[in-house]
């Protein structure tokens, strides 16, 4: 049974930094692109940040100076750390992970929830 377990979310204020974690299990990450989507009330699901299993990285504009995202194949597990939070960052971050091997074969995490505000 694979599993995507997303931690890290809260609320912080804005300015402030956070560092979202996905552990995979069932899964050799290593064979995933590992991704970070998020879906602000009333948005659609949108990409914050992506890394290939040869660590090449993709980021929305909209974060790509405030954000890192970095993988440990070792822990089956990837991170991403957010700086300078704003409130338009506030949304439920999922995690996702796309099989390299076959065409649309991919798996979601449940979710958590960014709250930026003061």
């Amino acid at each position: 049974q694979v599993q995507l377990v997303e931690s890290g979310g809260g609320l912080v204020q804005p300015g402030g930094s956070l560092r979202l974690s996905c552990a995979a299990s069932g899964i050799t990450s290593r064979l995933y692109t590992m991704g970070w989507y998020r879906q602000a009330p009333g948005k659609q699901r949108e990409l914050v940040a992506l890394i290939t299993p040869l660590t090449s990285t993709t980021y929305a504009d909209s974060v790509k100076d405030r954000s890192t995202i970095s993988r440990d194949d070792a822990k089956n597990t990837v991170y991403l750390q957010m700086n300078s939070l704003k409130p338009e960052d506030t949304a439920v971050y999922y995690c996702n992970a796309d099989d390299v091997r076959v065409r649309g074969h991919y798996y979601w995490g449940q979710g958590t929830q960014v709250t930026v505000s003061s």
